[in-house]
């Protein structure tokens, strides 16, 4: 069954609050807009940047969030106008000014 066009629900580690444990839920992510890419995220790392968010001292850090902006995974749908990428294909990602880059 294609998940193109549709949203879809998948695990997240979420922090709630500085401090305090992540908890793992189930959420769910829109279909992508135009220009967007949804991702299967296979792998993620959290580095110095989302422990500095996460102890509550990045005066642009808001909670709730998903941390974990930079990983690597396989391209589940594509919105309208996307043409550098298919579903598929597998792809690394970083956040870059709150715009990702696959």
């Amino acid at each position: 069954m294609s998940t193109a066009g549709k949203p879809i629900k998948c695990l997240a580690a979420v922090a709630y609050k500085s401090g305090e444990p992540l908890v793992v839920k189930e959420i769910e992510v829109a279909a992508p807009k135009k220009n967007e890419v949804r991702i299967k995220v296979e792998y993620t790392g959290v580095c110095h940047t989302d422990a500095y968010t996460l102890s509550g001292k990045d005066p642009e850090g808001a909670f709730p969030i998903i941390l974990g902006h930079e990983g690597a995974g396989i391209v589940e749908s594509v919105g309208e106008d996307v043409i550098s990428v298919k579903p598929g294909d597998h792809v690394r990602y970083r956040i870059i000014a709150n715009r990702s880059t696959a």
